[in-house]
């Protein structure tokens, strides 16, 4: 298997596990501002792109590389009087001792023990796992420079309404294109206060890097494509990022600005259609629960955001380090028996009572002798009247 390719997949399902972590912690902070989701979502990001773990023990991760590829000596009696070869096979490190038991032992045996025809599956599939993962990515590549190309097409025919915002009859929906010079581009039959509330959110997406950040959301998507928790963040990403541009507007209009700021968003929504990575539309993604959270808005407390700004520190600590490997001495408790170790001389006194007790359970030990009825017979004689005897 490429080493590439083996570590894209471990930092894929390390991360899954933060994923995971972030989607539980989202339905925990609702009340917390909603930038701090797209921080959440900044620690997923960070962790997929580093290839490398900083060891804690404050880490979460059940292990730092959940699929290594070792080497083992398999026999392999194919071609007669031929060496035993050396070949690689998958060892799972999942974190649960149960799970770990039963795959790895059969995927042992499947690299030890080759068919008949000598055809091996597992290296075949570990040959071209690599392989179906280039073509997914340049897939997904492709799909995104197809998409920017088709949104350039549509714009051809803009024209320059203000400095960076653009009008054209082509889009029926406002969005920003362009990554160095992002430019607002409108359609033509919005005016009045629609307009202003658009390019209000527009503007604060531009303000907070929104056109770098889904852009590079869709690159690390393309990477790990295989993945489908990294599909469920970058769906939640430009949700997030949608919320946290509408909180930044609404935080400075009043009750009836509010209302005009939703009537504009259920105006210039549209149907969800394919994820694209570069427009970042205005009512793209939705639109119900945007508007609920606009008339439902209130400014977060100070303690708020200290305790979320917390909870994302103890996330970023936990799943961004990898646990301490077990030291060579601990593991081998759990490996193979501890040896035997002499035990010190017990006290006198000890001793004597141990001597004793052991003695006292020999004697319990022992059978009884059979010869006791003869005394009981005797003692018995001696009540039996002597005429008895002289009768019979």
């Amino acid at each position: 298997m490429s080493a590439g390719f083996l570590k894209v997949l471990n930092i894929s399902i390390t991360a899954g596990w933060l994923v995971l972590a972030v989607i539980m912690l989202r339905f925990a902070l609702k009340k917390a501002p909603k930038w701090i989701r797209c921080m959440l979502w900044a620690v997923v990001a960070l962790r997929l792109m580093l290839p490398f773990t900083i060891e804690s023990s404050f880490s979460l991760l059940p292990s730092a590389e959940p699929i290594r590829t070792e080497a083992a000596a398999a026999a392999v009696q194919a071609v007669p009087q031929e060496p035993s070869a050396v070949r690689e096979h998958v060892v799972l490190r999942s974190g649960f001792t149960s799970v770990d038991n039963a795959v790895n032992p059969v995927m042992a045996r499947a690299a030890e023990n080759m068919a008949e025809t000598g055809a091996d599956v597992l290296a075949a599939v570990r040959a071209a796992a690599p392989w179906i993962w280039i073509v997914g990515v340049g897939a997904m590549l492709l799909y995104s420079g197809v998409s920017f190309l088709y949104m350039k097409h549509q714009v051809r025919a803009s024209f320059e309404a203000e400095p960076g915002v653009y009008v054209c009859d082509e889009v029926h929906s406002p969005f920003i294109l362009g990554v160095i010079r992002p430019k607002i581009y409108l359609p033509s039959g919005l005016d009045g206060q629609s307009r202003l509330n658009v390019l209000a959110h527009e503007r604060a997406h531009i303000k907070r890097l929104d056109h770098l950040w889904k852009p590079l959301g869709f690159l690390l998507l393309s990477i790990h494509w295989f993945n489908p928790l990294i599909w469920v963040a970058f769906i939640l990403l430009s949700r997030d990022i949608e919320f946290a541009c509408d909180e930044k507007v609404i935080a400075q209009l009043d009750a009836e600005g509010k209302a005009a700021y939703s009537g504009t968003l259920l105006a210039v929504s549209r149907r969800r259609r394919a994820i694209a990575a570069c427009p970042v539309a205005f009512g793209e993604v939705g639109v119900k629960e945007r508007i609920r959270s606009v008339l439902c808005y209130k400014k977060s407390a100070l303690w708020s955001v200290l305790a979320a700004l917390l909870a994302v520190a103890a996330v970023a600590a936990c799943f961004l380090t990898s646990p301490k490997p077990m030291k060579a001495e601990t593991a081998g408790m759990y490996a193979k028996a501890a040896p035997y170790v002499p035990s010190l001389p017990l006290p006198e006194k000890l001793q004597m009572l141990s001597i004793a007790k052991a003695a006292q359970q020999e004697r319990a030990q022992e059978p009884e002798p059979d010869d006791m009825q003869v005394p009981i017979s005797v003692n018995l004689r001696m009540w039996v009247d002597p005429r008895c005897d002289t009768a019979e």
